[in-house]
């Protein structure tokens, strides 16, 4: 039974990011089929920031009234919603409608705002509910977290990607009625010729992984209604918890605070729980760093990045950059290195790299290397460390705030969802209002 308890727990987690984690590694088959095009990624962006109103709100409830929360209801309902908006998804996801005077991908954007909004909340709603559970069954719970990210990831590496030729206009017509190619815009050069790029489809398509997704909602569905109900699993009331976490008298020595008390002895080794202000807002700011880069600013800009060298790196960059996530978190698991210097070097570095990728995009569409395989190699090469390098950074920094106790997780998420928020308002205005970003024609060869 303590396997069957381990197993429940890891694929309840599975349904914690699946949805956002696959609508991004699949976005490179999405963007050439939709009007928004490249400008997809920064409107994902800010509407995944906007739905952390559902967190809000439960915290909210939490805070105005203790205890009359029905947390088994809460995660039923927000679970079952997600699978519902993950299988509208699959039918709806390219339907556009006219909003002043142009196409747009209303159904999408509603249905991601909705999946965006569930797995927000499952951030404070899924981990209370371990809590019910022994501390063992935690990790399984984080195990299959990260394996929501990875698994679509993996289904799409063998997805494939379309592969783009450019044919003349009049071509286009022979190849309207055949199912093996996707029409995308029209380019006239000066001869007046029209140059048309053709993607042949996938292994399978768009529709057919979001069929998954909503099977991997189903899986977390169906755990979570055996952890709830089983007799078999080892479930602890609450009651029971506190009392057997309360401390006796005498023990306050052993508990940790963020800040070192006036005049005790500050040390400067991580893991104590004794830290100096300097400290502290220099281990939050590495944070809000961080987040802002990783899950707003440069996201916001990835197809700017990658799809200048082609479609294909476009999908190696979104796909393995979703694999590094998880790996990142292996890695800290089992090299867990406290330390501020290696935090800082790590943050730079990371920094650096997410510089050279933002410079791509500024320079499209006709970055470094364009038409050389070099360049493609370079670009997912330099989104898999950037995300490896900074998700190893805030994996760190969370083991550290663990350690630190509850009020420190506290400010640990309220700083992450600060840090994304400010980075999502920053890049909107720049890529969708001012237009700094330009995209490029896949049958223009004038870089050349």
């Amino acid at each position: 039974m303590s396997v069957l308890t381990h197993v429940l727990a890891c694929l309840f987690g599975l349904g914690s990011w699946v949805t956002i984690c696959g609508l991004w590694v699949e976005l490179p088959l999405i963007v050439p089929q939709i009007p928004e095009g490249w400008y997809l990624p920064s409107y994902l962006s800010a509407l995944i920031q906007l739905a952390n109103v559902g967190p809000l709100c439960v915290t909210l409830a939490h805070r105005l009234c203790p205890g009359r929360l029905n947390e088994s209801a809460l995660i039923y309902a927000v679970v079952s919603l997600g699978t519902v908006a993950t299988f509208l998804l699959a039918f709806f996801w390219r339907e556009t409608v006219e909003v002043a005077g142009a196409q747009r991908s209303v159904a999408l954007f509603t249905l991601t705002f909705l999946v965006s909004a569930v797995d927000c909340t499952s951030s404070v709603t899924f981990l209370p509910f371990m809590n019910r559970l022994p501390p063992a069954y935690l990790t399984s719970y984080f195990v299959g977290e990260g394996l929501s990210g990875l698994l679509p990831a993996l289904v799409a590496l063998s997805q494939g990607v379309g592969v783009m030729r450019c044919v003349n206009a009049t071509t286009t017509v022979r190849h309207a009625n055949s199912s093996r190619f996707l029409n995308g815009s029209v380019t006239i050069d000066a001869a007046g010729a029209g140059l048309v790029p053709h993607y042949q489809l996938a292994n399978f398509s768009a529709q057919v992984f979001f069929f998954f997704l909503t099977a991997m909602m189903l899986v977390c569905l169906g755990s979570f209604l055996l952890l709830n109900c089983l007799p078999c699993v080892p479930c602890e009331h609450p009651a029971s918890v506190r009392k057997v976490n309360r401390k006796p008298k005498g023990n306050r020595a052993e508990e940790k605070y963020m800040i070192a008390s006036a005049g005790s002895k500050l040390r400067s080794r991580f893991g104590t729980g004794r830290y100096s202000w300097p400290e502290v807002i220099y281990i939050f700011c590495v944070l809000a760093w961080a987040n802002a880069l990783t899950n707003s600013v440069l996201p916001s800009v990835q197809s700017y990045s990658c799809l200048p060298y082609g479609n294909v790196a476009y999908h190696w960059s979104a796909t393995m950059a979703a694999v590094a996530n998880p790996v990142a978190c292996f890695i800290a698991m089992v090299f867990p290195r406290r330390s501020l210097f290696l935090m800082g070097i790590l943050t730079a570095t990371g920094t650096a790299i997410g510089a050279y990728i933002m410079g791509m995009a500024v320079l499209s569409p006709c970055p470094l290397l364009v038409d050389n395989i070099a360049g493609s190699v370079i670009i997912v090469g330099a989104w898999v460390l950037f995300v490896l390098i900074l998700s190893y950074v805030k994996v760190i920094i969370g083991l550290i705030l663990r350690d630190e106790g509850h009020s420190a997780l506290v400010w640990c998420g309220a700083v992450v969802q600060f840090g994304s928020m400010v980075g999502a308002l920053t890049m909107f205005p720049l890529v969708n209002v001012y237009s700094l970003f330009k995209s490029g024609d896949p049958c223009n060869t004038w870089c050349l």
